[in-house]
């Protein structure tokens, strides 16, 4: 059963009203219980609190001082109706979600929920927005490991802020977005892969194995070919994503224009311009299209003023790619 020392600070923070400390200690005793093999019972134990979450919508959890610049939370508000992707990347997204609301059920057949997923992908290709609608939709905070700032000169350091951000996952449920990932998760055999680095990644490797949370974790990346091979099989669902098509393109800026779009929109040229663009920077440019239209007093967008940024985008894209 819990502890002693969980017992009081369960009373100590009820008479002093603090919830999110009551609901931090609730969810050790889980664990705890857990690891005692009791999984039952913890598992009623975070039943039980998501239950109040969810009345009064997820509640965002003040990280360790020490931790707290390297994670960024939020609450997201894009449902899953929002993503315009490819229908095999939306059926996996919803599987996930399908999974996770019936986990209890795969628990008594011996099977758990997919949680564990790795998504690979040009940069504004919807892998940040897949971790935000799964957070929405799953009513979970959204807590964003910025890797790059977590990687640190100091041996050893790396590797205890990531113990650390596992523990989290064990005590806080939520959706975990680990971005640029590769910042940690090179190919131990590449020739210029510094000892620590090796050291982080290992770590990492050990940590995800031993997860035993009901937090989804998901990891992102522009560059699949730098990861470790062994990053691979630790991840319950591999989602690869890519510029959006044409069906694509068209459903997106429809979207995004909406009321604002002129009722005889002269699609071809709009499509071609837009080609080989990623999914933020057509959104982007449609903004751009409303401010201009808000700004001039102009009602409607027409397929010609769509072009003018859509064309800096392309500009841009362009002069990166070169």
């Amino acid at each position: 059963m819990a502890t002693a020392e969980h017992i009081k600070s369960l009373i100590r923070s009820k008479f002093s009203d603090d919830t999110d400390r009551f609901h931090t200690i609730a969810l050790q005793v889980a664990a705890h219980e857990a690891r005692q093999g009791h999984k039952a019972l913890a598992q009623d134990i975070r039943d039980i609190i998501d239950m109040e979450r969810k009345k009064k919508g997820p509640k965002l959890f003040p990280f360790p001082k020490n931790i707290q610049g390297l994670v960024l939370s939020e609450n997201p508000t894009v449902p899953l109706e929002a993503m315009v992707t490819p229908r095999n990347i939306k059926e996996r997204i919803e599987r996930v979600i399908h999974e996770y609301r019936q986990q209890n059920k795969l628990k008594t057949h011996g099977l758990k929920h997919r949680r564990k997923i790795l998504l690979i992908g040009p940069p504004g290709t919807g892998k940040t927005m897949s971790a935000m609608v799964l957070a929405k939709e799953l009513h979970l905070p959204l807590h964003t490991i910025q890797v790059d700032r977590l990687v640190t000169k100091f041996m050893g350091e790396t590797s205890a802020k990531l113990r650390q951000i596992f523990d989290m996952i064990q005590q806080e449920h939520g959706v975990y977005l680990f971005d640029e990932f590769d910042a940690i998760g090179g190919d131990r055999s590449m020739e210029n892969e510094v000892g620590e680095m090796r050291r982080v990644l290992n770590s990492f490797l050990q940590f995800i194995e031993q997860d035993s949370s009901d937090s989804l974790i998901i990891a992102a990346t522009n560059n699949p070919r730098l990861l470790d091979r062994a990053l691979f099989r630790r991840f319950d669902d591999v989602l690869y994503y890519d510029n959006p098509q044409e069906a694509e393109r068209k459903s997106l800026i429809a979207n995004v224009l909406g009321t604002f779009m002129s009722t005889n929109f002269a699609w071809k040229k709009v499509l071609q311009t837009s080609d080989g663009l990623s999914h933020a920077e057509i959104d982007h440019a449609c903004r751009d299209a409303i401010k201009d239209a808000i700004l001039t007093d102009r009602r409607k967008i027409s397929a010609i003023q769509l072009l003018t940024p859509l064309k800096e985008r392309r500009l841009t894209h362009e002069g990166i790619q070169g």
